[in-house]
């Protein structure tokens, strides 16, 4: 009789190095190791060559990282969303189109159960499942750090040790990190108690912000209905482009944000986030839509912007909401083309110059010069007529503070003056 197949979520880090040997401890299991490289910097040959080694029967290194920044990154930037006013969704985004990957290799292998190494207090597990359950309501999910008898990161390294499976952690060094090609995060350490401050040495892509150069950076990024395609005039694919702008953000010390943000499941979990590129794109982003989107639809997209990022963090990208806002936010989008140039410096992105064709900014009407287009007398009615709601209310305090007699002609003289009486 042929084994059960597992497809595992593998990452080659501490709890998948060891769950490819506990699966096969605990089930009579084949285990099917999947990577995703959504940009991450590791060595992907050596990831899987240590699946074979810890004993999966198979592994698949997917390259998802065009996939992921044109069909992820991109949509979230062009809703503006960011969770909780500070973090740029890095490993929110990136799960649905994993979990997406997991269950197309399940089905390529006959395989009806998929395992993760997320734990249980952690929102990844809610973002992966609700994602395969989506897509295949059919597979089972396998989550070991629900399940089995190892309660901490430490006894996950003794557990390795013990199984001679190689990792890179340690108990002195113990952060927990996610990588992809928009961010790095960290969690876990001496980031548990909020009273330490975050040490310089936890930086993995940007210098801290005191270290910077001395000098400010500048960088001209376009954009093409809310998508940015060149930098400094070089047009760019979506890889390539990120990657341009995350080695200058990084440089500058630019994107490193230390938050307490509400997890998903509860609980207040602090850590450390660096989003180098992400962050000039987003800050560019939006001075661009503020020079070419109306008011009333600025405003409409800044509360939608709000349920999209909460979405995209509750694992709730495969949803009917999150799609309508979706073409909600690409029908804002199609007047948004333009450059922005950015200053970089000691940590801060700021926009410091704009252009687009579609610009709702006149010049004529806004200078201070004098013009031939503005006639300054029309502000008069129209100030008369937007404050009248506040003239009448402040007549019914009046009248109520004189008695039952009313003030009429006070009320006539300022209704009046409204130009408001038939």
């Amino acid at each position: 009789m042929a084994k059960e197949k597992i497809v595992l979520a593998y990452s080659g880090g501490l709890d998948t190095s060891i769950i490819v040997t506990w699966l096969k401890e605990h089930y009579d299991c084949e285990v099917i190791a999947v990577c995703c490289n959504a940009g991450q910097k590791e060595d992907f040959a050596a990831i899987e060559k240590k699946a074979y080694a810890t004993g999966a029967s198979k592994a698949y290194v997917l390259d998802i990282q065009k996939e992921f920044v044109e069909d992820y990154i991109w949509p979230t930037l062009k809703a503006g969303a960011i969770y909780e006013n500070d973090y740029l969704l890095g490993t929110s985004m990136a799960r649905p189109l994993m979990a997406q990957k997991l269950v197309e290799v399940a089905e390529k292998e006959g395989a009806h159960i998929i395992a993760h190494g997320c734990t249980g207090k952690g929102n990844d597990q809610v973002r992966f499942e609700t994602g395969i359950k989506a897509l295949n309501p059919a597979i089972k999910i396998i989550a070991p750090w629900r399940t089995w008898e190892l309660t901490s990161r430490e006894d996950c390294i003794a557990y390795a040790k013990a199984h001679n499976i190689p990792i890179a952690q340690t108990t002195e060094k113990i952060y927990s990190r996610d990588e992809n090609i928009w961010h790095i995060s960290h969690e876990g350490g001496n980031l548990e108690n909020p009273w330490n401050e975050h040490l310089d040495d936890i930086h993995v892509l940007s210098v801290p912000a005191e270290k910077a150069p001395d000098k400010p950076t500048y960088v001209e990024i376009e954009f093409e209905k809310g998508v940015p395609v060149a930098v400094d005039g070089k047009k760019c694919d979506a890889v390539e482009l990120l990657t341009i702008l995350n080695k200058l953000g990084s440089e500058n010390g630019v994107g490193t944000i230390d938050i307490v943000e509400n997890r998903l499941v509860g609980m207040k979990s602090r850590g450390v986030y660096e989003t180098p590129g992400g962050t000039i794109l987003f800050k560019a982003h939006a001075d661009l839509e503020k020079l070419i989107l109306d008011r009333d639809t600025m405003q409409y997209k800044n509360i939608v912007s709000q349920k999209f990022a909460q979405l995209v963090y509750d694992g709730l990208w495969f949803t009917p909401l999150r799609a309508a806002i979706s073409a909600f936010v690409d029908s804002t989008q199609e007047e948004v083309s333009g450059k922005v140039k950015m200053k970089l410096y000691k940590g801060s992105a700021v926009p410091v110059a704009s252009q687009s064709p579609n610009s709702l900014y006149s010049e004529e009407f806004a200078t201070f010069s004098k013009d031939e287009v503005y006639n300054q007398s029309d502000s008069e009615g129209f100030i008369n007529l937007f404050s009248l709601p506040l003239k009448i209310r402040a007549i019914q305090k009046q009248n109520a503070q004189g008695g039952a007699k009313k003030n009429e002609a006070l009320e006539r003289k300022v209704l009046k003056g409204s130009d408001f009486i038939c």
